[in-house]
């Protein structure tokens, strides 16, 4: 099965790459509108009330919505910073054992400045669960060694770019590093890596929420990974799709 949708997938990337250097205003209004869906769509994943027209507002205009939290406001500022910082990131570093421990505390960081500076770019020193959930996530005193394997793996991999990154999300929101924001920065982590390798970013829009999550958490508690990777390798194939048809 995976090795259906990697052709796929490839075969797409070879299409978009057939058409060469894209228009200067191509790629700046396909950039403008990457940064407010992915924005939009993460920030949805986990309970943020903005729709998709209020955030490009906030993050575009700076203008504050009535009825809403200011937390949801700096949410939707600092996920498009987010987004900005991995794009920069990626014109530099070409391969995933270019990202460091402190490229992934970074992201994190910007996530949650000014919402919870206490904890913006910290590794866990607290238990933490996920609401409504019946993973388990480790115990704080091994998310230090955790995270270590975890980048060892992320340096020494050869695995496709695309399963790479997928596994690359399951296995961070796994270890649960952070008290907070980690869904938002394992998709980030998994965008980080597909761009990369020169792959269209992927969204996971909020009506998947729940294919999503319980694709996760049946892989987290025991059960088969291959919900979780048919859903991910769906959602690249789809967004491919969608950014060849972009340009077209």
């Amino acid at each position: 099965m995976r090795q259906e949708f990697i052709q796929k997938i490839d075969e797409i990337k070879a299409e978009i790459e057939k058409f060469g250097v894209l228009d200067t205003a191509l790629v700046k209004n396909l950039d403008d509108w990457y940064r407010i869906e992915l924005t939009y769509t993460s920030n949805a994943l986990e309970g943020n009330t903005l729709t998709r027209q209020e955030t490009a507002l906030v993050v575009e205009k700076d203008i504050s919505i009535e009825g809403k939290q200011l937390r949801e406001l700096i949410e939707a500022k600092n996920h498009a910073e987010a987004v900005e910082f991995v794009k920069e990131f990626v014109k530099n570093n070409k391969k995933s054992s270019d990202i460091a421990l402190a490229v992934i505390l970074d992201i994190h960081r910007i996530l949650l400045q000014k919402n919870d500076d206490v904890n913006a770019g910290r590794i866990r020193s607290v238990p933490v669960r996920i609401s409504g959930s019946t993973s388990v996530m480790p115990n704080a005193d091994s998310v230090s060694k955790l995270m270590e394997e975890f980048m060892m793996w992320l340096r020494e991999t050869n695995d496709h770019p695309v399963l790479t990154a997928i596994e690359a999300h399951y296995r961070l929101v796994s270890i649960h590093p952070f008290v907070d924001g980690n869904g938002r920065t394992a998709r980030l982590l998994l965008n980080l890596i597909l761009l990369q390798n020169n792959y269209p970013p992927v969204i996971i829009h909020p009506e998947d929420r729940r294919i999503y999550v319980t694709s996760l958490e049946k892989a987290q508690t025991g059960g088969s990974k291959d919900d979780y990777e048919k859903f991910m390798l769906e959602a690249v194939l789809k967004s491919a799709l969608e950014y060849k048809n972009s340009i077209k």
